[in-house]
């Protein structure tokens, strides 16, 4: 049984190491064909990656990152593709901006309430598309992707001065009423910039997402459904509650993403807040292959090279170059997963039928010795 652990173990850090290394070859390739050196751009985004300022960088990039693969994971894991963790996040995030502007209340109070409200958000529009598979079978792609769009037309009507938005001093950008102080949450006092506290959240949520699946019999139903509905359903398992529980929990999830940047550095929701991340979550839940600690190094994957982006412009490389490596990657690790797993499945098939075969042989030399 180790032996079997050990080799499964290799098989899975196999996978995305060579998904990885295939993504850098294929790149070198493409700036090769542009007529730019592969190995000075590899160096330099490593060089101002390992630098300290990058490093809080791409922690507090990562955090946001992290949750928004949590959230698109926890609907992977039931075999439904939430698309919508884009629209749920910022609707979350402006309605909790929203509320927190217009509260003075203690801290101790008012950041959770407002974090509250956020999971409350995101949990209510996941659920939208939830309710909608179940009782009428439109799939969770649609009816997320019209979600999406609906959310920025909420934002974009109430985002105005005069209903849940106000002009700066200057006249010249839109938001929600700045946070209170007492709404700032804490950082982490490090060297040039702080590390923003909410990445304690993010990994408790992370051990969560990983007690629930793996921990209880809510988890093995909702992994039991999202690989056989009709077994799950012969089982005793309500098929339509659990995609909407798994909707909602995703949702909830979801509406955690916008957290990190509104309570730790914007205090405000405007046009500048950050969009995508959603789709962004898409990509490092494939890449960490929807476990905790997986989705967590896609995140930080993602912060890095996004960080080394930056630096490669101003070095006269293209900063599309950085999409082209994260575009590959995806790609590398779904074909990379798929052929470990077929070369772990023929070796367990080959070690099935050595030991079969070994069985039968000292059976037919005890029939012999008989």
């Amino acid at each position: 049984m180790k032996k079997f652990d050990k080799e499964r173990l290799l098989l899975g850090i196999a996978a995305p190491l060579l998904a990885i290394v295939a993504a850098f070859l294929v790149t070198a390739v493409v700036l090769v064909a542009t007529g730019k050196e592969p190995f000075s751009a590899f160096g330099i985004m490593f060089d101002y990656g390992m630098k300290s300022d990058s490093q809080v960088y791409i922690l507090n990039k990562a955090t946001t990152y992290y949750l928004a693969g949590l959230a698109v994971a926890v609907g992977f894991r039931m075999n439904l593709f939430n698309i919508g963790v884009d629209g749920q996040y910022r609707l979350a995030a402006f309605f909790a901006a929203a509320l927190g502007g217009a509260l003075t209340l203690p801290g101790f109070l008012q950041i959770p309430l407002i974090i509250l409200t956020a999971m409350i958000v995101g949990a209510m529009w996941a659920g939208i598309a939830g309710v909608l598979k179940v009782t009428r079978g439109v799939s969770e792609v649609v009816s997320t992707i019209m979600l999406n769009m609906i959310a920025t037309a909420i934002i974009g009507y109430l985002l105005q001065d005069g209903r849940l938005g106000q002009l700066d001093s200057a006249g010249t950008k839109v938001s929600t009423k700045p946070l209170p102080e007492s709404s700032h949450f804490f950082a982490f006092p490090t060297v040039p910039d702080q590390v923003w506290g909410f990445i304690v959240v993010a990994a408790l949520a992370g051990v969560a997402y990983w007690f629930i699946l793996s921990r209880t019999r809510f988890g093995f139903d909702l992994r039991t459904v999202g690989q056989s509905e009709s077994a799950a359903d012969a089982s005793g398992v309500n098929v339509k509650k659990m995609i909407i529980t798994s909707m909602l929990i995703s949702g909830l999830v979801a509406g955690l993403v916008g957290m990190p940047t509104l309570l730790n550095d914007s205090f405000e929701y405007g046009g500048d807040f950050p969009t995508g991340i959603g789709f962004t979550g898409i990509a490092i839940a494939l890449l960490g292959r929807n476990h905790p600690v997986g989705i967590a190094l896609g995140a930080l994957l993602w912060g890095f090279l996004e960080r080394g982006s930056g630096k490669l412009e101003f070095e006269g490389y293209d900063r599309e170059i950085v999409g082209v490596i994260q575009g590959v990657i995806v790609l590398s690790v779904v074909i990379a997963y798929e052929v470990v797993r077929r070369y772990g499945l023929k070796r367990q098939q080959r070690q099935v039928g050595e030991k079969l075969a070994a069985q039968a042989k000292n059976s037919k030399k005890q029939e012999v010795s008989a």
